[in-house]
């Protein structure tokens, strides 16, 4: 039986949950820290995330689907040719009653202290997950590819970037299978203590 094509589309409100289901396993490892929230607490957080804070001037996510089913996400970001910011207005509390202020708060920090400011040129992936059933079968290359031609498609954008933990050597050695050169190492306390993770590798891919 023929598998169903995978087809690379942008994120659209219906796919809100699954991708944030999406995002809990990719990263699970990362929140288990941060926050006391079960995995089904965590998905809702980024489901709402999603619902308050629509996709800004210079920001993008794709999802990868098959039969329907979201089995891949990318976020990418860049800094606008044009400064002018939207104003961004806090989520109504109500909106995330179940997961107590203390978690979303330390949440809001935390994906604050992960947010990353692209220079001009420079197009970061802000994170990439592949649904674990579909691991190895060239998905992820795929929304690679995607971002690379992004990059090559627009004018004012030469560098594609990351940042990869230290802790995992595994995905590190993928990006530097795809090009990627390990740009500076950073080692960060505060990261440490609330991620668990102290060394950060920033990686960049000249496409130009």
């Amino acid at each position: 039986m023929t598998a169903a094509p995978i087809t690379i589309e942008p994120m659209q409100a219906k796919y809100n949950p699954q991708v944030g289901r999406l995002l809990v396993h990719g990263f699970r490892g990362k929140f288990q820290k941060l926050t006391s929230m079960n995995d089904d607490d965590l998905a809702l957080f980024f489901e709402k995330m999603f619902e308050h804070y629509p996709t800004e001037p210079g920001s993008q996510r794709m999802v990868a689907l098959q039969d329907g089913e979201v089995i891949g996400t990318i976020s990418i970001k860049w800094k606008p040719e044009s400064d002018v910011k939207q104003k961004q207005e806090l989520p109504s509390w109500k909106s995330f009653n179940r997961l107590g202020k203390w978690n979303l708060l330390k949440m809001l920090i935390g994906l604050s202290l992960l947010d990353h400011k692209p220079q001009a040129g420079e197009c970061y992936i802000a994170d990439i997950v592949v649904h674990q059933d579909h691991r190895s079968k060239g998905i992820g290359k795929l929304l690679f590819q995607w971002a690379q031609h992004f990059v090559q498609t627009e004018p004012h954008l030469d560098v594609l970037s990351l940042h990869v933990v230290g802790s995992n050597p595994r995905a590190k050695h993928l990006y530097e299978l795809l090009s990627f050169q390990t740009h500076l190492q950073k080692n960060s306390l505060v990261r440490h203590l609330l991620f668990n993770e102290s060394k950060w590798d920033y990686m960049v891919l000249k496409l130009k």
